[in-house]
């Protein structure tokens, strides 16, 4: 750990067009034995709590959802002391009752990626971590109260659907979803969410839903780039509103 241990607490990383979160930050650019991290980690305060915040990304959107390094950025976290990881992410919409604007705090999630390296324990040191509960439900039991309290729209639970990207579904793929009774589909949340169980640090999502997918069409437009970025700037400062109130209340 080094010089890196202890910089934060409480790790943060930005989804699609969100790109910047705290003021007064200092970069710190962590090296990983798994090559390149998407963007430097940048270190500032909430309330007495040190919080790091990175750009999946990277902070001018130059890494696909199936390019991010994601073992590297969960690392990284771990390295510098953080022992909660918070995932926010810009995702569609598979249910109708579930409205563009809305946030969803997913407790469960389907992994429909390929290819992707999610595990840090696939050579020497063999460990099988469960993934019945993937998001630690301490961590959406206060992330609902804060939200709950802003007096935003909410769905309590949630099954996500993590596709590989950067394509979005067919109509077909996409109705097939909705028919499973999923609610949410994103194209980053896995493996994302269990390599940070894997380094034992504690995972919560939060999913702002930007677009109904392209199944529930008929009754919406088919989603696109464009559209997922206006209505995520539209509810941005909201999004950010929120991960104050969780921070400062967070029980490290």
């Amino acid at each position: 750990m080094g010089k890196n241990k202890n910089l934060a607490q409480i790790g943060i990383f930005g989804g699609s067009g969100f790109y910047k979160f705290l003021g007064n930050i200092k970069e710190v650019k962590i090296k990983t034995p798994y090559g390149k991290t998407s963007d430097a980690l940048m270190i500032g305060k909430i309330g007495n709590k040190d919080v790091a915040f990175m750009p999946r990304h990277g902070r001018n959107h130059s890494i696909a959802p199936h390019k991010v390094n994601y073992r590297a950025n969960v690392w990284a976290m771990k390295e510098i002391g953080c022992s909660v990881v918070i995932s926010p992410c810009a995702a569609g919409s598979l249910q109708k009752d579930v409205k563009p604007g809305d946030i969803v705090f997913c407790d469960q999630y389907v992994d429909w990626t390929k290819g992707r390296i999610d595990s840090f324990f696939d050579e020497a040191q063999i460990k099988h971590v469960s993934g019945a509960e993937p998001y630690c439900p301490k961590l959406r039991e206060l992330a609902i109260k804060c939200a709950s309290d802003l007096g935003y729209s909410i769905h309590t639970h949630g099954t996500i659907v993590v596709i590989q990207g950067p394509r979005f579904s067919t109509k077909s793929e996409s109705a097939f979803f909705t028919r499973q009774g999923w609610e949410v589909i994103n194209m980053t949340q896995y493996p994302e969410v269990h390599l940070v169980k894997e380094l034992d640090m504690r995972p919560l999502n939060i999913s702002l839903i930007t677009d109904y997918d392209a199944g529930l069409v008929g009754d919406c437009e088919p989603v696109s780039h464009e559209a997922v970025m206006q209505v995520f700037q539209e509810n941005i400062s909201k999004l950010q509103k929120l991960l104050f109130s969780i921070v400062e209340k967070i029980d490290l």
